[in-house]
């Protein structure tokens, strides 16, 4: 079979909805399907098989910053690469974003599937109102990556959507060499802007022990500020952005992960990247975060912006081995029911049903 998945972010941009679709990609052509993801780039493409569609601009979001392509000149490529590949079936990550994923909801000639990330009504259906549920017509099959992505969609557009997951790519995490350290360390990643709490851990951080060592990975419009508030802070590395083998190193050789988010995480894709790697987690207790993660059985779950019981739960993790370990067994099985693997074999019973 051959397929399209189109993405309506730029893929140089870490995001979730990026990396399901790379991850997605990867597992589909390892199971013998020809694959081709369509897509912005802010500059050469990440790996092979994908069809850069120009620049993004970056729009605000849910609380964030989505790199979108809405220009003419993304649809013009959108609608050239869909005509000259011949696709069996077109995949679209979040349908009505603009840009390249609601061109080829126009233009595609293939079948579609949409699948819906969102949690929230974002401005797409604000703006496109009725239009939109007309428009999500086009869909031969819709699909929601969790309960509140396909209570969201419903609202907004109607229609019935077959429930799926994000996917995480087990061997990845679990095979990945681990990134040297020293002393007991404590991983973040995420964009550095309020919805991620980073700014939460920094706080927690003055309640740890001297030698632990903290590494912050990403980048946002809190980086500077928040850098200079912790100047004097010798345990804390600032890493930028980093690689896709990066993050994966980082994950196997931290001490404890953690993701101190404030609000809008629809989905804990990130706390299954480091179930995957055997890294305990110290997480908000946000309701994305349980979708996946079971308080005291898969990760550390506290109170959101509360710094006090962030440093309690990493304290926690450092040193109480048994804790420890019985978070990274359980978090490790965890991760194999969100197998990207079986992510991809789900789809492709989707597709087929396309094709009888």
């Amino acid at each position: 079979m051959r397929v399209g998945l189109v993405c309506s972010y730029s893929l140089t941009v870490p995001g979730g909805v990026q990396g399901q679709v790379l991850g997605l990609a990867r597992s589909l052509r390892a199971l013998g399907h020809s694959t081709r993801v369509l897509a912005p780039c802010d500059g050469p493409p990440r790996e092979p098989g994908i069809t850069p569609l120009g620049r993004s601009v970056p729009v605000a979001a849910n609380g964030s910053i989505a790199p979108i392509a809405p220009h003419p000149a993304a649809a013009l490529r959108t609608i050239r690469a869909l005509r000259d590949e011949d696709f069996d079936v077109v995949h679209v990550h979040e349908p009505l974003a603009p840009g390249p994923t609601l061109t080829a909801l126009l233009a595609a000639r293939a079948p579609l599937v949409g699948t819906f990330h969102r949690e929230g009504a974002g401005a797409a259906y604000k703006w496109l109102g009725p239009i939109g549920a007309r428009l999500a017509r086009r869909l031969d099959i819709r699909c929601a990556v969790s309960e509140a992505a396909l209570a969201t969609a419903s609202a907004a557009l109607g229609g019935t959507y077959e429930a799926v997951f994000n996917g995480v790519e087990v061997e990845r995490f679990a095979k990945a060499e681990a990134w040297p350290t020293e002393s007991p360390t404590i991983l973040f990643l995420g964009r550095h802007e309020d919805r991620k709490g980073l700014e939460v851990l920094l706080a927690a951080a003055a309640e740890l022990p001297a030698d632990v060592r903290i590494w912050i990975a990403g980048k946002g419009p809190q980086t500077d500020e928040l850098r200079a508030r912790t100047a004097d802070d010798a345990r804390i590395e600032w890493l930028g952005r980093i690689s896709d083998a990066e993050r994966a190193a980082r994950l196997r050789g931290a001490h404890v992960f953690c993701a101190p988010s404030r609000f809008g995480e629809s989905f804990g894709i990130v706390l299954l990247e480091a179930m995957a790697a055997q890294v305990p987690i110290a997480a908000s207790n946000l309701p994305g975060y349980r979708r996946v993660a079971e308080a005291d059985e898969h990760a550390l779950l506290v109170p959101p912006d509360d710094p006090a019981a962030l440093a309690h739960a990493i304290r926690r993790l450092l040193t109480d081995g048994s804790l420890a370990e019985r978070l990274r067994s359980a978090g490790e099985a965890r991760a194999a029911e969100f197998s990207m693997d079986l992510l991809a074999e789900r789809y492709l019973d989707l597709y087929a049903n396309l094709r009888q």
